[in-house]
């Protein structure tokens, strides 16, 4: 049975969670946590220190332990805020590297939020009703509305718990001058997203992460809500963070439920859930323990569970159809530039030999190839490659979009070389792959350039070594433009695949 592993490096704690999939399903296997503070001096000075570094380190090579003794065969390794703000993240993705040969990847705020949707939606029942998706995390904030399992708004705020005590709440309890502050930051930062969240109308509101798991034991202690949908009331947050305000620190460890690290900092991350929920007029919220590292490991076993697969697809099937009415590109064009990719894809398989996955990147640099449109006709394809490589087009990692990007850049006089900046960032194995997924896309484009429906059917056969594209047109159309931009893809096509390309009409 193949097993996976999480590993979630956050601003305030380190998580493991290592899964075994049978039955179609994940079974969790060992689940491990340990508070660091990564991003404590993140958040003062814009460093990770060298102790919080150190004690990261050393929790990370438990788990390495743990990943070898349970013999996982798939790990993945993803930091949130502390090494998003950090200057010196570098330093310690290479530290991690030496120490356990993980490759730890920084992932975006939306990045984050999208994989948490993914953890909640694949692990529970949702709610037809849109539903408020709420992660507080050390250093940030995730806002996520779902419909129907689809993502409708996804937002990442700087509302941390350990970024926001660091920043405000210097004396123990904290001073009403130091409340006031606090509350007018984190209200000036859920105002700037308000109308995105209000409009969406969410009806049900579920929590994760280590401040909601508190607040809701704090809840079911003091008040032994009946209500069991719901962890906490808005009327009983409101209480309990102004209850935990006015508590020392000592006094807030004896809650029920509050850890004696989360009591550090449990006063600010339960003044943002305040704020969330009188702001939106919200019941209360419902707990999960579900959450980043469910998600990750929902993506990892995308590729053997067909549900994860479906699910993974939609997020970035939306995500994509969000670019181009963003972007402004025409999206009949693109859907039909995509068809004819796809369908090159599949029966040029014998001659590119791209590894599978490759389909999808081709696909989605169909859909996206114009974006660069938008800024400037003039570079247009080099603001298609940065728009594609910098945009948070969610399921895709950040290589992915580069690569994605690169396809996307070489569809009109340039060509991939090695010392561009495109093609530097990738392997060598992709720069070669990139080669000839780009030949491939700029056949699609030719085969519609004129946008006019004037190809009706495409074929395409291998016969003495020759790939021969027929082209059908219309009624009273002219395929004469199309055969012209094949023409002119002759030359590049022979270089990359060896191969003559002949064009006709029929």
């Amino acid at each position: 049975m193949p097993t996976f592993a999480a590993v979630d490096i956050g601003s305030n704690s380190v998580r493991l969670k290592i899964a075994r999939l049978s039955g179609g399903r994940l079974h969790s296997v060992l689940e491990d946590r340990s508070v660091t503070r990564l991003g404590a001096s993140v958040f003062r000075d814009g460093l990770l220190s060298p102790d919080a570094i150190a004690e990261t380190v050393k929790v990370l090579r438990r788990f390495h332990r743990a990943v070898q003794q349970e013999a996982v065969e798939s790990v993945r390794v993803v930091a949130t805020s502390a090494l998003r703000d950090a200057r010196n993240s570098n330093a310690f993705v290479e530290w991690v590297r030496s120490a356990t040969g993980w490759q730890v990847e920084i992932i975006s705020g939306v990045e984050e939020a999208r994989l948490i949707h993914l953890g909640l939606t694949a692990g529970m029942r949702m709610s037809a009703a849109p539903v408020l998706m709420i992660d507080l995390g050390g250093g940030s904030c995730e806002l996520t509305i779902s419909s129907q399992g689809h993502i409708r708004e996804t937002v990442s705020l700087p509302l941390g718990a350990v970024r926001l005590t660091n920043e405000f709440l210097r004396h123990d309890p904290p001073r009403k001058p130091e409340l006031r502050r606090l509350r007018g930051f984190i209200g000036r930062e859920v105002g700037r997203v308000g109308e995105r969240i209000a409009r969406l109308k969410p009806k049900v509101v579920i929590a994760t992460s280590g401040t909601a798991e508190a607040l809701a034991a704090i809840a079911k202690g003091l008040y032994k809500n009946k209500d069991k949908r719901l962890a906490a009331s808005r009327l009983q947050v409101g209480r309990i963070a102004k209850m935990l305000a006015r508590r020392t620190v000592d006094a807030r460890r004896k809650l029920s439920g509050v850890g004696p690290r989360r009591a550090e900092i449990i006063v600010a991350g339960a003044e943002v859930y305040a704020e969330l929920l009188e702001r939106f007029r919200l019941g209360g919220f419902r707990y999960s323990p579900l959450g980043l590292r469910d998600g990750i490991l929902a993506q990892m076993v995308g590729a053997v569970g067909p549900q994860s697969v479906k699910r993974i697809e939609s997020e970035r099937w939306d995500s994509i159809k969000a670019a181009v009415a963003h972007y402004r590109v025409d999206l009949s064009h693109a859907l039909k530039v995509r068809e004819s990719a796809v369908g090159l894809f599949a029966t040029l398989k014998s001659i590119h030999r791209l590894p599978p996955e490759y389909q999808e990147w081709v696909s989605a640099a169909a859909m996206l190839y114009e974006v660069g449109d938008y800024v400037n006709r003039t570079g247009r394809h080099r603001h298609t490659y940065y728009i594609i490589s910098h945009s948070e087009i969610l399921g895709y990692t950040p290589q992915e979009r580069r690569i994605i990007g690169a396809i996307a850049r070489y569809l009109g006089k340039s060509r991939p070389v090695a010392t561009d900046t495109p093609m530097k960032v990738l392997t060598p194995a992709d720069r070669t792959y990139v080669r000839k997924a780009a030949s491939i896309l700029r056949l699609a484009r030719a085969i519609n350039l004129g946008r006019g429906n004037a190809v009706r059917k495409q074929r395409v056969r291998l016969r003495n070594g020759t790939v021969e594209i027929s082209l059908q047109s219309g009624p009273r159309a002219s395929v004469d433009l199309e055969l012209w931009a094949l023409e002119k893809e002759r030359n590049y096509f022979r270089e990359v695949f060896g191969r003559e390309l002949s064009a006709a009409a029929v």
